[in-house]
């Protein structure tokens, strides 16, 4: 059974410790078997690349690096805020959905 995540792909996250606490971006990747996110322009690694037919000249490139889940925050679509994340059936549609704990709205 694969393990739920509070986060998702497309979130709007805000990290909450470490180097780059405070910031805010998109995450563009989840890997569940690591509980780990790639955020965009956060946790920053400068990668030191050959010359190869993708880069012809090489050198040294920006890249994000994953950041755990615990270390990272949803922001409320809503409210702009910093939220946690809880489950629950939605009784529209039947299904399990997120839903934010300060505002408890839902989330897409």
């Amino acid at each position: 059974m694969q393990k739920k995540l509070h986060i998702k792909k497309g979130d709007i996250v805000i990290v909450i410790s470490g180097n780059n606490k405070g910031q805010q971006g998109k995450v563009l990747n989840v890997i569940k078997n690591k509980d780990r996110a790639i955020v965009e322009g956060i946790n920053m690694i400068s990668k030191h690349l050959k010359p190869n037919a993708d880069t012809p000249q090489g050198g040294i490139i920006k890249k994000e690096a994953p950041i755990h889940i615990s270390n990272i925050l949803l922001i409320d679509p809503s409210t702009g805020e910093p939220t946690r994340i809880g489950r629950k059936i939605s009784e529209k549609t039947k299904k399990l959905v997120r839903y934010s704990k300060k505002s408890g709205e839902e989330i897409k």
